[in-house]
């Protein structure tokens, strides 16, 4: 046997190829402080696109057909900014004058008819109690119209009047009053007829709900629908100043630009921006004219149709309620005092005296704020007729107060020479003054919303072609650098 020397050398292994290590495997050990080194840094951000155009905005700014295109953009939305606040305001206003003339003004005078339908209906029902046996069947008619032109014109208010709104429940109060009332004076009339002293009751009663519910109602839907017109003119007269002051600075860029042109090109005009600068001064002038025209007319109308009216309505229920005391001073016969001081007067002659009062002051007024003869002279003739109405009221006092009951009824409601007589002149030459003023105030106001017409619609075309204009001026421009 053969033995192989031992050498003390360990015997030579086959080398194994290196095993790919798992992820878990790989984790990084974070180096030991002060060994100096640095975490990897973390990926860039990406820019916002906003950012990334305020660069190339900028960059496109530094050179001429950059700046051209900005120049461009920004006359274009001036001009559309101006046509577009302009339409906008225009059509607010246009808006408004119409709602004076079609809506808040014909409701006002609704208002102050259903005031004085109830007021006429309250006399009218006096006067045919008085006449008992003999009420004429125009009194009757007229009683009869009154009360029909109250509900009419309460079923018109109501349907113009906003749900849920104060003149709303104006409304219903009233409607819920008027057959209250009506039955009060049937009562009246029929115990009347028959010869019980209770109808003079039932009347009294009938005229304090009128006078302490229903005319009270009546005046405060009037004071609404008044304070809604005034609204209205409110709205429609304001001078349109962001409008203006947009149709300035438009002009003012538009200017600079055509400035900046002539400077660059020894070009005198650019035609896109000349038609630009046309347009815009059309939509300024046609604002500023037709706004300046329209608020002229409105306060015409305002001052010598509205202010004339409110005077002219209130004189004539003056008048209505001056009759319907008068009346029922006999109606009463004294059953009604009153305590002035030391002195005890009968409730309602001292209530007409009141009235009558009202009704002079209400007619001086009217007859300074008439601007011409035709509405001046209605109210004369009926200043006349009241000073001749107090002259035969005190004559039938006289007479009453002397124990002559029946030449003091005949000198209230007689066929000639009563105070009735009077009473209808003033109401209506009072009548006559009123469709006067309300025709002016219709030519007025209609020409304050005629003022305006088209504006709107013109502006926001206008506008259009001005900012169609400056662009191709600013195009044109352009193309000299292709």
């Amino acid at each position: 046997m053969t033995h192989t020397p031992h050498t003390g050398a360990p015997p030579t292994l086959p080398a194994i190829p290196p095993q790919p290590s798992s992820p878990a495997s790989q984790t990084t050990t974070p180096a030991p402080a002060g060994t100096g080194t640095s975490p990897p840094a973390p990926p860039a951000r990406r820019r916002t696109a906003f950012a990334e155009g305020v660069d190339q905005l900028r960059h496109a700014a530094t050179t001429e057909p950059g700046r051209l295109r900005v120049i461009g953009a920004v006359l274009a939305v001036l001009v559309v900014t101006f046509g577009a606040v302009t339409a906008w305001q225009m059509t607010d206003r246009a808006a408004a004058a119409d709602a004076v003339l079609t809506s808040s003004q014909p409701l006002t005078s609704d208002a102050a008819d259903i005031y004085r339908s109830l007021a006429d209906a309250n006399t009218a029902a006096s006067s045919g109690f008085l006449a008992g046996g003999q009420e004429s069947a125009a009194t009757r008619d007229r009683y009869e119209r009154d009360i029909a032109t109250a509900a009419s014109k309460l079923v018109n208010a109501a349907a113009n009047a906003a749900p849920g709104s104060a003149s709303t429940a104006t409304i219903t109060k009233l409607n819920r009053l008027l057959p209250e009332y009506k039955g009060l004076v049937e009562r009246a009339r029929t115990y009347n007829r028959q010869g019980y002293p209770v109808g003079g009751a039932y009347l009294r009663y009938a005229n304090e709900k009128m006078q302490q519910e229903m005319l009270p109602a009546a005046h405060d839907l009037y004071t609404m629908e008044s304070e809604r017109l005034r609204g209205d003119y409110a709205d429609a007269s304001p001078y349109p100043w962001p409008s203006i002051a947009l149709g300035l600075a438009t002009l003012a860029a538009l200017a600079w630009v055509q400035r900046r042109t002539y400077l660059h090109t020894n070009r005198v005009l650019n035609h896109g921006l000349v038609a630009a600068t046309t347009a815009t001064t059309v939509v300024l002038l046609w604002l500023t004219g037709g706004h300046a025209l329209s608020r002229s007319h409105l306060d015409d109308s305002y001052d010598h149709g509205v202010r004339s009216l409110a005077v002219l309505h209130d004189a004539r229920i003056a008048s209505l309620k001056a009759r319907g005391n008068e009346n029922l001073t006999l109606v009463a016969r004294g059953a009604e005092t009153v305590k002035v001081g030391d002195t005890t007067l009968d409730a309602y002659d001292h209530d007409f005296a009141r009235d009558i009062d009202t009704l002079g002051e209400g007619l001086a007024h009217a007859r300074r704020l008439a601007d011409d003869d035709t509405g001046a002279k209605p109210v004369t003739a009926a200043l006349g007729n009241m000073t001749e109405w107090k002259k035969r009221h005190a004559a039938a006092r006289e007479q009453d107060e002397n124990g002559n009951y029946q030449q003091a009824l005949d000198m209230v409601i007689g066929a000639k020479g009563a105070t009735g007589e009077c009473f209808d002149a003033v109401d209506k030459n009072l009548a006559t003054a009123l469709e006067h003023e309300e025709a002016e105030f219709a030519t007025a106001a209609g020409d304050g919303r005629d003022a305006l017409t088209g504006l709107p619609t013109g502006a926001a075309v206008l506008a259009v072609l001005g900012a169609t204009g400056a662009v191709l001026g600013i195009g044109r421009r352009l193309s000299e650098y292709r």
